[in-house]
């Protein structure tokens, strides 16, 4: 009687243990999935603001990472400079065009992120796939790019900015 007691004892707790695993389980997966996208977001969303840059100024987006990376470390941006209130009928304003390099103005504290921009975080150094062209839209051309995840977290929800067949810059997270 006693050692059925003590055997039901283990099995009670193996029991428990057991269930207490499979339910902690998916919580961390999900933990650490939310942990990864976010870090896969953030990148996305810089890609994006770069290519963006890239198009105000060539008309077109990258076709690809080198040519984005070699814009953002050379580059420059066209900014327009106002002095005075143009609201102020009395007053004089003064616009001025300067150019100012890419790197300073996206990156001013971390340049090391133009080297690190291709790449997807937690990826094993696995870069994201871009490609960029036209579509027609109502009878005119417009520049599209698509960035996504080539090495996703969970393959059933693979993250990505933009897209080759509407022109949008949104990413299938927002």
């Amino acid at each position: 009687m006693k050692i059925i007691r003590i055997v039901l004892t283990v099995v009670i707790l193996l029991l428990g243990f057991f269930l207490f695993r499979g339910i902690q389980k998916p919580i961390e997966y999900q933990k650490e999935k939310d942990r990864r996208y976010s870090r896969v977001i953030d990148r996305l969303k810089e890609i994006r603001t770069a290519q963006i840059t890239f198009k105000a100024e060539n008309g077109h987006y990258a076709e690809s990472f080198d040519v984005l990376t070699e814009y953002l470390r050379n580059g420059k941006i066209t900014v327009i400079r106002q002095i005075g209130n143009p609201d102020d009928t009395t007053a004089v304003v003064i616009r001025d065009t300067i150019l100012v390099p890419v790197k300073d103005s996206l990156y001013p504290n971390d340049g090391k992120l133009i080297d690190s921009i291709a790449f997807v975080p937690f990826g094993d150094g696995a870069r994201f796939e871009m490609s960029a062209g036209k579509v027609e839209k109502g009878e005119v051309m417009v520049s599209v790019f698509e960035v996504v995840d080539s090495k996703p977290f969970d393959p059933n929800e693979v993250l990505r900015v933009g897209s080759m067949t509407e022109p949008t810059n949104a990413g299938n997270w927002e």
